[in-house]
This record gives structure tokens, C-alpha cells and sequence, in this order.
């Protein structure tokens, strides 16, 4: 098998029969669906599991901030986290205390309490993982926000730019190789700060449109990138769509690192940007709530009834949306 994502068809299956049913779990595993939602009477738990595989740098940042993420995404505020640290040998003790500063230093930020986990050393691994699980509530259930909550005729919108997180881990971990390939050393230092600016975190973006009250659907922008992340909504929703390749925004060193690499900035790796839904006549005010704490928005397609399939638009026409079946950076990877 491939690094990566399992193949759809191969989750769905392996979801299809899990453990025991629970009458109070409203949302249980469900293909595109991040996480899974649970009745606690007055209020509802949303939990999240996710690791960090691809960043060798700063994983128990990363952990962080892509678990919560996927909680922010329901309506959610994210509250408690549970890593589990899984360490090569070759780690020292001032390796694992830049894991943990980076962990808590995430979660004070956020205001998230680190609640628990585990730490080991384990053969086989080259580099640190990190596997977080992210626990957060919501008090009114009766707003709560789902991958699957597309509707036929949405508009579908995206913050801030794509593949930001795959930029930003290409600039610092692979810089040698880019500056072999013609680019210069500020645009890579520029492109490994996109951590930190615009950030991976969607959590303002996420709350803002939450707010407005009129949002169907919200899904963070993952492994895979937009086309995944597009295509996530539209199994999880049972629709069809069609997306503007034209209107996607494309930060101008990510663009310069994926013509150096011939990666495809639709297929990689795009924590920091948000895909929400919600109907047409409600798209001007959600990008005026955006603007106001600081984030940008653009309209860049619709949902469509499932018969209509899956669409792009480029500057050569519709074609079928494509499908990465695994993440640009891991295929970058594997060719190195």
C-alpha cells in the first residue's frame, strides 16, 4: 500500500462495522467526517484523533494545532488534548523537551489543557511522531456543524490559501534541494514562516463563520489538499460539485516551490485553509465576518446534486475533478 490516506473505498469498508452501537453517539466514523460527536446531556463532547507523519520538525506543534483544527470545524471549542509521543532511538532528552515545549506552547495559545497521553521509545521510526487526540464541546447540539452538512446549491468558499502547510514543511526540511532547483533564500525563509504567518490554524476563520449562524458545512484542508478536502465534503454530503481552479487563492512562494518541484498545489498538504458551504445569498456577509478577525475568503465553486459528478474548471476547460491518492509531498518524497 501507499503512504497516505486509505483508498475511500477501503475505509468505507473497514467503517462499516465497528464495535458496539451507542445510542448517544451523533456522529460515529463516517467517511470525510473528522470527528466524532457524543451526548453528554447538556452539552456535546467532539473528539478528535489525528498524527503528525510528514513534519520532522516541530510534530508536537503540528499535533496540536491540526487536532484542533478538525474540533473548531464543528462549531466546537477545543478544550483538552492527549498525545501520544513515539520517539526513535536516536532522540535525546533535549529532543523530547523541544517535543513537549512545542506541545505546550500550542496549547496555552489555543487554551487548551494537555490532560494526559504517553511517551515511548519505539524501533523503526527515523523521526518523532506524534499522535494527538483533541477532546472539545459544544453546548447547543442543535448547531453543530458537519463535514456532511453540504446542501444542493451551496456556495463554497476557502480561507486564506492552500497547501500552506506543505510549503511551509517543504521550505524547511528540503531548502538544499529548492535552492539547487533556482529559488532564492528569502522566498524559502518566507515560505518556511507560513507556519506562523498566515498559520496553519483555522480556528479564528472556523469561529467567525460559526458565529454568522448560516454555515451548512465546514471541513479543514488536509492531507491530500483542496481536491481531497473537496471531495471529503462531497462524500460525506452525497453530492456533486464543481470548483474554480482560477479563483483558488495561491500564496506566490507556494506557487514558486510547486513549479520547482512539479507538484500539483491542489494535491498537497493545506492545513491553515477552511472549505465551508452555505447558501449563495449568505456568501457576501460570511466573507465580511472573515475580514473582520483578519482572514480572507474566496468563492470558489458549488455544490451540485450527486448525479452531476465532480468538476473542475481550469484555464483549459471542465474536466473530472481529479484525485490524489496520496499527498503531493509524500509522492515528492518517494521519488527523492
Amino acid at each position: 500500500m501507499e503512504t497516505g490516506k486509505l483508498p475511500p473505498d477501503l475505509l468505507r469498508e473497514l467503517l462499516s462495522d465497528l464495535g458496539t452501537p451507542d445510542p448517544r453517539v451523533l456522529v460515529g466514523p463516517q467517511l470525510g467526517e473528522d470527528c466524532a460527536v457524543v451526548d453528554m446531556g447538556d452539552r456535546v463532547l467532539i473528539a478528535k484523533s489525528d498524527p503528525i507523519t510528514f513534519a520532522a520538525e516541530k510534530p508536537g506543534w503540528y499535533a496540536v494545532q491540526v487536532n484542533a483544527n478538525d474540533v473548531a470545524c464543528t462549531g466546537g471549542t477545543p478544550r483538552w488534548f492527549l498525545p501520544t509521543v513515539l520517539l526513535p532511538v536516536s532522540c535525546t532528552p533535549d529532543d523530547l523537551k523541544g517535543v513537549f515545549a512545542d506541545m505546550s506552547e500550542a496549547c496555552r495559545r489555543i487554551g487548551v489543557a494537555i490532560i494526559g497521553g504517553h511517551t515511548e521509545v519505539t524501533d523503526g521510526l527515523t523521526r518523532p511522531i506524534v499522535a494527538g487526540t483533541m477532546l472539545g464541546e459544544l453546548e447547543d447540539r442543535s448547531r453543530l456543524v458537519s463535514t456532511g452538512g453540504a446542501l444542493d446549491g451551496d456556495s463554497i468558499i476557502v480561507t486564506t490559501g492552500v497547501a500552506i502547510e506543505g510549503t511551509a514543511i517543504l521550505a524547511r526540511e528540503h531548502a538544499d534541494h529548492l535552492l539547487a532547483s533556482g529559488l532564492d533564500r528569502p522566498s524559502l525563509d518566507k515560505a518556511g514562516g507560513y507556519v506562523d504567518d498566515p498559520g496553519i490554524s483555522v480556528l479564528p476563520a472556523a469561529r467567525a463563520l460559526f458565529e454568522t449562524g448560516t454555515v451548512h458545512s465546514m471541513h479543514d484542508v488536509t492531507e491530500g489538499g483542496l481536491i481531497t478536502a473537496l471531495r471529503e465534503i462531497a462524500a460525506a454530503s452525497n453530492l456533486g460539485l464543481v470548483a474554480e481552479a482560477e479563483s483558488v487563492p495561491l500564496l506566490p512562494e507556494c506557487e514558486a516551490i510547486c513549479n520547482a518541484l512539479s507538484i500539483d498545489p491542489l494535491g498537497l498538504l493545506g492545513s491553515g485553509a477552511l472549505l465551508a458551504t452555505m447558501a449563495a445569498g449568505d456568501v457576501p456577509a460570511a466573507l465580511r465576518a472573515l475580514d473582520r478577525v483578519g482572514v480572507s475568503g474566496w468563492e470558489i465553486g458549488q455544490m451540485m446534486e450527486p448525479s452531476d459528478g465532480l468538476w473542475l474548471i481550469d484555464r483549459n476547460g471542465e474536466r473530472a475533478l481529479p484525485e490524489f491518492r496520496r499527498d503531493e509531498l509524500a509522492r515528492f518524497l518517494e521519488q527523492r
